[in-house]
């Protein structure tokens, strides 16, 4: 190994998956390492690697200097140990410039903010792990795969449902078992508070674009097949009524490669006294078979008095409680961010190059796929949604291929404009 033995992590954005899951597993790294997280991965012959190194959170940024501090007080309330705070609209150029030897810039911006950040960190010699999606426009996804190789540094992406013990079984086992895959379905349903509180840009996103990369992601890593087609359609009837004007819902259905077709349900208008933090799973329908998953109820369900029956997810993210009473952050949110910091100790610390630890971690390269499905729904979406509103039916498509990105549609056969390439590059 080198001689130093540290990595410094910043952290920008510190909203629901910033200020929890990417906070709590910075602090947990911090004081105990990253080691004890590998066996969960599989990635347990480099614990001995490993045990020594140190894990600092050197930064937080959020575009308010409160929400900063307020993060910052958490991470120090369980770590001893307090992050410098930025604050304001582009707070991590402070950052890379304050710490010329950053080694991972972790990104948990809103959606639409993802690529400046990302772009930033590159140029300045940084490994990133960012939310997903990793952007939403395919030029963009472009870019970011482009630097990141000139630049020989890592971007990773968490795509956690990869990591959900049910998913790997699918992958390892059952989609073998089912025979060629014929047709599926994947819903992800957010509660309301999400799109009236919890985030501000809604309006600058929709429920597709927000989860569905979870589940688009998910699909590809199962099967590697790449998309061909695509239609999506979308509504505005719930949100309208607190005066945002955003999608309740989305629905998009993709034709891929090998001949399979699925359809990907969201929404973020789910009623708050509905059972579940959300309401998900997924089912695909084989040649010799069929495999159904709920993510929302796995058999975990309790009442009382006041509180109408609940369910708990307990696989993504569980506190462990330890002997001095403090609690162990583990599950398969922690291990997609896991997954990327591993591929990055072995860059730097043991000298294997990108193409060796892509196998270990959600690549850009991967993420382009999702990005690409995202960025063409997004239009279709919003020209079916014209469309409808005009009585005019929902006949627009996209297709992909070796010549990019082409949006259908029959509207434009008067004007000879049927087909329309949003991206010219092979998808």
């Amino acid at each position: 190994m080198s001689d130093s033995n540290k990595i410094k992590i910043a952290l920008v954005g510190a909203g629901m998956f910033g200020g929890d899951v990417h906070l709590r597993t910075y602090a947990d790294l911090k004081r105990f390492g990253i080691s004890s997280q590998l066996a969960r991965l599989g990635l347990d012959q480099h614990a001995r690697d490993f045990a020594q190194l140190n894990f600092e959170l050197v930064a937080i940024a959020t575009r308010s200097k409160a929400s900063a501090q307020r993060t910052a007080a958490a991470f120090n309330d369980w770590t001893g140990a307090l992050p410098r705070i930025y604050a304001g609209e582009t707070p991590w150029l402070d950052i890379l410039r304050d710490f010329p030897d950053l080694d991972v810039m972790a990104v948990a911006t809103p959606d639409n903010l993802h690529t400046p950040v990302i772009l930033a960190a590159l140029k300045s010699g940084a490994h990133v792990i960012t939310e997903k999606p990793m952007c939403l426009d395919t030029a963009e996804s472009d870019q970011i795969i482009e630097l990141a190789r000139k630049k020989d540094r890592i971007v990773a992406v968490d795509m956690h449902k990869r990591y959900d013990p049910d998913h790997l079984r699918v992958r390892n086992d059952i989609a073998k078992r089912i025979g060629e895959p014929l047709y599926g379905t994947a819903y992800l349903e957010e509660p309301l508070e999400v799109s009236t509180s919890t985030f501000k840009w809604v309006e600058q996103s929709d429920p597709f674009s927000y989860v569905g990369p979870h589940w688009v992601d998910l699909i590809y890593h199962y099967y590697k097949s790449k998309p061909v087609s695509l239609t999506a359609v979308g509504q505005k009837k719930r949100l309208v009524r607190d005066g945002i004007n955003a999608y309740d819902a989305v629905q998009v259905r993709v034709d891929f490669a090998n001949g399979m077709s699925i359809n990907f349900h969201n929404n973020w208008i789910t009623p708050s006294d509905f059972e579940g933090p959300v309401n998900q799973g997924h089912e695909i329908v084989g040649a010799d078979g069929k495999v159904e998953s709920d993510q929302q109820y796995r058999g975990f369900r309790w009442w009382n008095k006041g509180g109408g029956s609940r369910t708990s997810n307990n696989h993504f993210t569980r506190d462990v409680k330890r002997p001095d009473g403090s609690q162990a952050y583990v599950g398969y949110g922690v291990d997609s961010i896991i997954a990327g910091l591993v591929a990055i100790c072995r860059m730097k610390f043991l000298h294997e190059s990108r193409d060796t630890v892509a196998a270990i971690y959600p690549t850009a390269e991967e993420a382009r796929i999702t990005v690409a499905i995202v960025h063409a729904a997004r239009l279709v979406r919003d020209l079916n949604f014209k469309y409808l509103s005009e009585g005019k039916g929902a006949p627009v498509t996209a297709r992909f291929g070796d010549d990019g990105i082409t949006i259908v549609d029959p509207h434009k056969a008067s004007d000879g404009k049927v087909f329309h390439r949003i991206y010219d590059r092979a998808i």
